[in-house]
């Protein structure tokens, strides 16, 4: 399966149309869509029986246009999948009737995914040896399936990579399990991620929870349980192709802005149970999107807008682990300190884990944490546990990034579902509502336990730490230097 990948991405590089992995991967990403795609309506055709309506019509499923490697090649090809295949896709969502609309349909994912997709493969020749190449993918085939899965996981951190400053969609795959993990889901519990990305979190959740589903029903429960939203289309089409690579037949993922989407569905009825989420660091939405909220808490601040938004989507008594830099704890504007008074009053703010900088390198070094709450019972108290670096590391790299046992510490300090038995350690202390609104509401507190030693340190200690300090910034740059030069 590698094999077939390697091959399919060698015959890429030889196309004048493509300029790099950022142009590669998405391409390769979209074929190995619509192979899958075929192979699942297949599937779906084979449980529905007599009821199956197919999502596309036969002449643009793969098997009748990409199947046969004697079939369109060069320029044909190329105008086939521009002129007809793609604006087709793009469009499927104008073949619904406004009655259905209201139900799920997987067109409207189709339709989204190629809505600003374009074929960027400029020689029909090769792109025939790519399509005959993905054609030997079998997803009918399980084993060939978790392969696939497997090697997409590659191919996503390649995505993140490439992409540099653009790479906020993607969210390192330990933090992933840890927070699903100390949300402790249940089957059955509706789970959304509003920023999903690639779909990290809904993948993470799903491997969380199929164990405990046993029966079909259960298993078709759960699909439709995991939903996403994801505004950009590349993302969205990475997500989509990473959840059918994990066997969700139908991905409920829309394409739109999460605050414009979540600000519409207000009514009870789509409320959820879980939120696990990234939202975009250091965003600025559109005057438009900031009116749309309540007057006292509209600003252009994504991250602000968010947090705000995801409170009002959870039940009572939802959950939520989310990731927010530094700077939205510590907000001291108006609009920053009435959303965090909100979660304070209406939420409990159980809990805080402080990360090392560096954890989202290579593309930020934005300090960030991970906030867990739960709506319907106000803050009484707030522990904050900070993450140590491992022993003898002076920060993460891209060869050495945050490893899920780093974790291990910080879940047996939990206390399980209910947090019980949680004492103050070295990483952990304990701070009262009270607390936290003598000072402004602001949540950005560092460890009491390392200021106290740095107030009794001597200030030659003070000057040799510095000293080391400066050692170690300058080993990291070496790093990153020698890094580089293997890179090229």
């Amino acid at each position: 399966m590698a094999a077939i990948v390697k091959s399919a991405r060698d015959i890429m590089r030889t196309d004048e149309g493509l300029n790099g992995d950022l142009d590669r991967l998405p391409q390769l990403a979209w074929l190995l869509f619509l192979r899958c795609l075929d192979a699942k309506e297949d599937e779906r055709e084979v449980l529905e029986g007599e009821a199956f309506t197919p999502a596309i019509k036969p002449e643009y499923r793969w098997k009748k246009w990409a199947a046969d490697p004697r079939g369109r090649t060069g320029q044909e090809l190329i105008n086939f999948v521009n002129t007809e295949l793609l604006p087709y896709l793009a469009n499927l969502e104008k073949e619904i009737d406004e009655d259905d609309r209201a139900g799920f349909d997987p067109r409207l994912v189709i339709s989204a995914v190629f809505k600003d997709l374009t074929n960027r493969m400029r020689n029909g020749a090769l792109l025939r040896e790519v399509i005959d190449q993905v054609h030997k993918v079998d997803f009918t085939q399980q084993e060939d399936v978790h392969t696939m899965a497997a090697l997409y996981e590659g191919i996503l951190r390649e995505m993140r990579d490439a992409a540099g400053d653009s790479g906020e969609f993607y969210t390192p795959r330990p933090l992933n399990r840890f927070m699903v993990q100390q949300l402790f889901l249940e089957l059955g519990e509706s789970i959304l991620d509003p920023a999903c990305g690639t779909g990290g979190f809904l993948v993470e959740a799903l491997a969380e929870l199929a164990p405990k589903a046993l029966d079909n029903k259960q298993i078709d429960q759960l699909h439709a349980n995991l939903r996403g939203i994801e505004k950009k289309s590349l993302p969205f089409l990475l997500c989509n192709m990473n959840l059918l690579l994990h066997d969700i037949p139908q991905p409920h993922v829309l394409r739109a802005n999460a605050l414009v989407q979540m600000r519409k569905e207000i009514g009870a009825v789509n409320k959820v149970d879980v939120i696990l989420t990234n939202p975009p660091f250091g965003g600025e939405e559109e005057k438009s999107v900031s009116d749309a909220f309540d007057v006292g808490f509209q600003s252009r601040e994504t991250a602000w807008l968010f947090l705000y938004a995801i409170i009002d989507k959870l039940k009572r008594g939802g959950r939520c682990g989310i990731v927010l830099p530094n700077g939205v704890l510590f907000g001291n504007d108006n609009v920053a300190t009435k959303i965090k008074e909100k979660l304070l009053a209406e939420c409990n703010l159980h809990t805080v884990v402080r990360l090392q900088q560096g954890v989202f390198a290579p593309y930020t070094d934005i300090p960030a944490n991970l906030l867990f709450f739960e709506k319907g019972v106000a803050t009484t108290e707030t522990w904050y546990y900070e993450l140590p670096l491992p022993e003898g590391r002076r920060g993460y790299t891209k060869s050495k990034p945050l490893a899920f046992d780093e974790f291990e510490e910080c879940q047996r300090w939990w206390g399980g579902v209910e947090r019980v038995g949680r004492v103050e350690t070295s990483q952990a202390w304990c701070v009262s509502v009270e607390d936290l609104k003598e000072r402004g509401y602001n949540l950005d507190l560092t460890n009491p336990h390392g200021a106290d030693d740095l107030a009794n340190h001597d200030p030659v200690e003070l000057v040799a730490d510095l000293i080391k300090t400066e050692h170690q910034i300058l080993g990291l740059l070496e790093e990153l230097q020698a890094e580089l030069v293997s890179d090229r």
